[in-house]
């Protein structure tokens, strides 16, 4: 009986490039030798990091744990050329010359139609905005600027009785989907790429894991070995464990010292990709036959991304004096969130229906709160959109960020405009009681036209839901925007809102 193949979609190939250091031939080599080998491996390193050897593509390196390897280089590229040469070029370097290759992968990125014909289509004939843009970051991946890597390769297992590939395909379909739903509690603390292999290299997957927390690669591992597609039906290969560098760190790396450098700059973006994605593969996409859905991202490369939370000093200190005041920030039960805010000038009806292709994806993540797109009442005619989109931790906002900033007619972000933001004050409103709360926007507006530092507030409302309220406010810096919620204003406003409010006020702040 014929048995049913997914349909899979290919992009860019991968070369895991391991390198064992010659110890004893670097610490015998004169001094000016190792100079010029560090130099030339800098070089080498740095232009395939940033790409110069090819129209796109990602590159890392790593310092590798255990005895397996000491090197780890990764490549991603449009063609198989690109790695050829790239990893004869690295041959001819001086560097080259203290290194041994002790093992090797390759492969294509890969994405699976298990649960979605439409994932096996080119991204730009994907109708839906958000399965497209998902499929690209799959099939065209930005290696993460996260600090640990895991690499393995697997196979699915042929055995009497245990055969994958003797399965239906409803079933196999049905415990992929099962797989992505423990992936999915990851998102936002593990990223995946999936590359396929068959015909490649010895297995028919391999699989890089990238978390800024080791204790999460291997939670997650754990929890999936559970699972009947893995307990099952994998096997697994060597297990490789790592920390990723920038190339300018490679003279601390050969001298064991600490590495990436305290001292050094962080050069270790990639910017040719955008990054993860915070969607996870719960309909059975980007494993092809691998029984592996993406774990959830994390990383994300637009840098000045802005968010809540407690991480950035001003952040930190703001939250701690708000609360001084009996000011709320934070979700209900008191946890932080992470936000993105941006400000568009596309069409209304265009930017929403953008945002509600992201959204479909988003919301198959538990760290999600919510996205919603908010307009003043003169938006329709002029003037700007917030796409304002939470999240329960910094680096799946990060991430989403990254999208949102391909969305059409993005002119700023909150907070960089001038001065110091604030993300927003959500306000929910009584049916009855809302054109009573924005007749006091107007009174509240009128006290901080006249206060130091105020630049400007807006107040905006949810497309799908005018009783969610929105308030951005620019200030020329926090001490302006604390006066002000330090005033005798603010304090009437928030006694006259118990009043008119539904449910409890949130504050999002952003330095």
């Amino acid at each position: 009986m014929t048995r049913e193949p997914p349909a899979t979609n290919e992009g860019w190939y991968a070369l895991h490039d391991f390198r064992t250091i010659d110890w004893d031939a670097w610490r015998s080599a004169p001094d000016r030798e190792r100079e010029t080998a560090l130099e030339d491996g800098i070089s080498f390193f740095r232009n395939r990091v940033d790409v110069t050897d090819a129209e796109e593509g990602s590159s890392a390196i790593f310092s590798m744990l255990g005895h397996k390897a000491d090197l780890l280089v990764i490549h991603f590229r449009p063609t198989m050329a690109d790695l050829d040469t790239a990893e004869r070029a690295f041959e001819d370097t001086a560097f080259a010359e203290y290194t041994d290759q002790s093992n090797s992968y390759v492969s294509v990125t890969e994405v699976g139609g298990y649960t979605s014909d439409e994932m096996t289509k080119p991204p730009e004939e994907i109708e839906d905005t958000g399965l497209a843009r998902y499929a690209e970051s799959k099939l065209y991946p930005d290696i993460p600027d996260s600090e640990f890597v895991c690499f393995y390769p697997m196979d699915k297992r042929r055995a009497p009785g245990e055969n994958w590939y003797d399965l239906p395909f409803d079933e196999r379909a049905e415990m992929m989907d099962t797989h992505g739903e423990i992936g999915k509690t990851y998102a936002g603390q593990v990223k995946q790429i999936i590359t396929g292999s068959i015909g490649m290299d010895d297995y028919e997957w391999g699989v890089d894991l990238f978390s800024n927390d080791p204790k999460h690669i291997k939670d997650l591992l754990y929890e999936l070995r559970f699972d009947e597609s893995s307990s099952k039906y994998a096997e697994f290969g060597p297990f490789y464990f790592g920390r990723q560098f920038p190339p300018e760190d490679l003279p601390q790396f050969m001298a064991g010292e600490e590495i990436p450098a305290t001292d050094a700059d962080d050069d270790s973006g990639h910017p040719h990709g955008e990054g993860g994605h915070p969607h996870g593969d719960s309909e059975g996409h980007g494993d092809g036959e691998g029984g592996h859905h993406d774990h959830g991202d994390d990383g994300g490369h637009h840098g000045g991304h802005d968010h809540g939370g407690d991480d950035g000093d001003d952040e930190g200190d703001i939250r701690g004096e708000l609360e001084d005041l009996d000011i709320y920030a934070g979700q209900p039960h008191g946890e932080d969130v992470y936000a993105m805010v941006l400000y568009s000038e596309a069409d209304p009806d265009e930017l929403f229906d953008e945002v509600d292709g992201l959204r479909s994806n988003f919301d198959h993540y538990d760290t999600h709160v919510k996205t919603a797109v908010y307009q003043t009442r003169e938006t329709a005619e002029s003037g700007r959109s917030a796409v304002v989109s939470i999240w329960e931790t910094q680096s799946a906002a990060d991430t989403a960020g990254g999208f949102l900033a391909d969305l059409p007619g993005i002119v700023a972000r909150a907070g960089e405009e001038s001065g110091f933001g604030t993300m927003g004050m959500f306000y929910t409103v009584k049916p009855d009681k809302r054109e009573d709360f924005v007749d006091k926007f107007e009174t509240v507006g009128e006290v901080l036209e006249d206060m130091d530092g105020h630049l400007e507030s807006n107040l905006l409302a949810n497309r799908e839901d005018e009783n969610d309220m929105f308030i951005a406010s620019q200030w020329e810096s926090k001490d302006d925007a604390m006066s002000f919620f330090r005033s005798d204003a603010f304090s009437d406003t928030v006694d006259w809102g118990r009043d008119v409010l539904a449910d409890r006020p949130r504050h999002v702040f952003l330095a």
